[in-house]
């Protein structure tokens, strides 16, 4: 019984700490100031502008780089 009763209180501090940190999870959850709905469209527009010209930035220096590649190696 020995091994079963180790094994027993293995488990039992094992859910222990899982659910202590979910417990400590959802506390933390709501602590969070969440964004408004207005909030969450101003920032989600500023990344799809950024991501757009950081994309196009980088096309432009890489058609550059080909045109010089190909004027480089006939």
């Amino acid at each position: 019984m020995g091994f079963l009763g180790r094994l027993g209180t293995g488990i039992k501090r094992s859910v222990t700490g899982t659910a202590s940190f979910i417990q400590s999870g959802v506390a933390e959850l709501k602590k969070v100031r969440w964004p408004s709905r207005q909030e969450l469209v101003n920032y989600t527009l500023v990344v799809l502008v950024t991501v757009f010209f950081v994309t196009l930035f980088i096309f432009v220096v890489d058609l550059g780089m080909y045109e010089l590649v190909k004027m480089i190696r006939p």
